[in-house]
């Protein structure tokens, strides 16, 4: 296993900017894109070494960790070149356009022990950090179901991009945002062996869907209830937790979402209405920084990263099942 923990970025797009920004300072080596200037324009803000090849920037003496932020169709490959090699990998969410091209990786993970992340950073905002605890000492009781709504509207001319081509995406807004909301229910919940729903074209003339309607069911009679559309037109975040004791909704994600905010509902034996709390974080987002924190503990104590491949895989196969019931497969 590589001993250094240089940082090598491929993709330098949205997220791998975002992805460089949070990273600690002198810890990034390398960014690879396959636009020269676009990886020469990020290179040039953190005073390191640019390339167009994946390969070599994977494989540079200087780098242990390989962050991949390419598009869909690119991440299952190069994650699973960069195990291979016997780097630690931060992939970002869906890990692949679907679960069956993460088996490589997982082969590349057992036969290096190369430690991979799945970059589902929402689990790092700090309401779902604050939720987190609060689950955790037992003041929601048992949980029962989810309740979640995640959107935008798009832009002129979102259609032409990337994301509308299903062989570059793997599909809509299902595999986008549609996956945070599928994690983040399964990270409360556990595993859905049932899954429903719908996915519906209503605004965007597209080989893709702009809406996905998800009912889930687990275990023990959990249900969660998800939305995630491309034609919310006011950006939303809505996130509600249930349980036998009382409820959490956390709402927006800073920026266009709003203030991020979580309230706390928590019930009396004599019911009535709830003991409330409410904790808003107007700050700046921290979770990539958050996230990548713990990715650097995982290594450290030579930790299995969670959110794991399966979580990843588990949430492919959820939209997998959906497509397949809509013809869109």
């Amino acid at each position: 296993m590589v001993k250094q923990l240089g940082v090598a970025i491929v993709g330098c797009g949205l997220i791998g900017a975002k992805r460089a920004a949070s990273l600690p300072p002198g810890m990034l080596r390398i960014v690879c894109d396959l636009d020269a200037e676009r990886a020469g324009a990020l290179a040039a803000k953190y005073d390191v070494r640019s390339t167009t090849d994946w390969r070599a920037a994977i494989e540079d003496a200087n780098v242990g960790i390989v962050i991949v932020a390419t598009t869909h169709d690119q991440l299952a490959s190069v994650a699973a070149h960069a195990a291979e090699a016997g780097r630690h990998v931060l992939v970002e969410k869906p890990a692949a356009r679907r679960a069956g091209e993460l088996e490589a990786l997982e082969a590349a993970v057992r036969k290096t022990g190369a430690l991979v992340r799945i970059g589902f950073n929402h689990r790092y905002h700090r309401a779902f950090r604050a939720a987190r605890r609060i689950v955790d000492d037992g003041k929601l009781g048992g949980l029962t179901h989810v309740r979640a709504r995640y959107g935008h509207g798009g832009r002129l001319g979102y259609e032409q991009e990337w994301r509308f081509d299903p062989a570059i995406s793997g599909g809509g807004e299902a595999i986008d945002q549609g996956m945070h909301l599928i994690d983040l229910a399964r990270w409360f919940l556990g595993d859905f062996p049932e899954a429903d729903g719908a996915m519906r074209r209503y605004f965007w003339d597209s080989p893709v869907e702009d809406n996905a309607f998800f009912l889930l069911r687990g275990t023990d009679g959990k249900i969660a209830q998800l939305h995630a559309s491309w034609s919310e037109w006011k950006n939303t975040f809505s996130f509600e937790l249930y349980g036998r004791k009382g409820k959490l909704e956390i709402t927006g994600l800073g920026g266009s979402y709003g203030v991020e905010r979580l309230a706390h509902y928590a019930m009396s034996e004599a019911l009535g209405p709830p003991e409330t709390f409410i904790y808003e974080y107007p700050m700046a987002d921290d979770s990539w920084e958050a996230e990548f924190a713990a990715f650097l503990e995982d290594i450290a104590l030579d930790r299995t990263p969670d959110p794991t491949v399966s979580d990843a895989q588990a949430a492919l196969t959820i939209v997998e099942q959906l497509y397949a019931r809509e013809g869109l497969l």
